[in-house]
């Protein structure tokens, strides 16, 4: 569904993008804006391009979390393990390569289990909050530098008016103003756009950790019960419960 949303918006988007004379408008917006007009263009492309690998990585690595414990559940519950590590082999995401981690410790201690999945989140955390940071930072300096740049025009307008023929001060300040005003505009436009990805993004990577976290742990609890519940009935050689094989072995003697 998500993924159908931003489809969508990029059609759209390019479908503005090609029309003529919304180029031509964009062209004159540029322009008039001056320098910093292209330094922000520059540093909102930088973001959107960081937007778009995260937005690609964080969709491989979700998965439908509770379908994948459910298919990991019913495997342990009948002891066949190797099928369950199977089922989390065969995915990118996060999710199936932290269960797997403790799958492989199945026949261990429900600490060491713990330990083994605590580790591999642990290493997969980075991956999901890489190059986050990066958006926050390219929303804020887009604003500053809008605003600088409006600053700088202002001052070229003044200057400017300082030596017009009166008549036309009123004028030549209103559209220096204007002009100096775009800058400002299109750090605006960064900044909102590269926030709203941010938030989305950060939104899908909290998702993702708290499954992990979440199924991590009923996982280490499923092993531990399962395997605690398999001890007193686990059968010794010659088909008697391991307590009273003792117990008949004591007695012999």
């Amino acid at each position: 569904m998500e993924e159908q949303v931003v489809n969508k918006a990029a059609e759209a988007a390019t479908a503005v993008a090609t029309d003529p004379s919304f180029l031509k408008a964009v062209a004159v917006f540029m322009d008039e804006g001056g320098v910093f007009m292209w330094i922000i263009l520059v540093i909102w492309t930088f973001g959107i391009a960081i937007a778009v690998e995260r937005v690609k990585s964080l969709f491989s690595y979700d998965v439908d979390g509770t379908s994948l414990m459910n298919m990991v559940k019913k495997n342990v519950m009948v002891n066949d393990v190797q099928k369950a590590i199977q089922s989390c082999s065969n995915s990118k995401a996060l999710l199936p390569m932290v269960l797997k981690s403790g799958l492989k410790r199945a026949n261990q201690s429900k600490e060491q289990i713990s330990d083994a999945i605590e580790a591999t989140i642990l290493e997969v955390s980075p991956k999901v909050e890489k190059r986050m940071g990066y958006l926050g930072l390219v929303a804020n300096v887009s604003t500053l530098i809008g605003l600088l740049g409006t600053i700088y025009g202002l001052i070229e307008s003044f200057a400017a008016v300082a030596t017009a023929d009166p008549a036309s001060k009123a004028k030549l300040l209103a559209l220096g103003i204007s002009k100096a005003m775009n800058t400002t505009a299109l750090g605006l436009i960064s900044a909102i756009s590269i926030m709203v990805v941010h938030s989305m993004l950060t939104s899908k990577s909290d998702k993702i950790m708290g499954e992990v976290e979440e199924f991590g742990v009923k996982l280490v609890d499923l092993l531990g019960t399962k395997k605690g519940a398999g001890q007193p009935g686990s059968m010794a050689p010659g088909g008697l419960p391991q307590g009273a094989a003792a117990q008949k072995e004591d007695n012999a003697a």
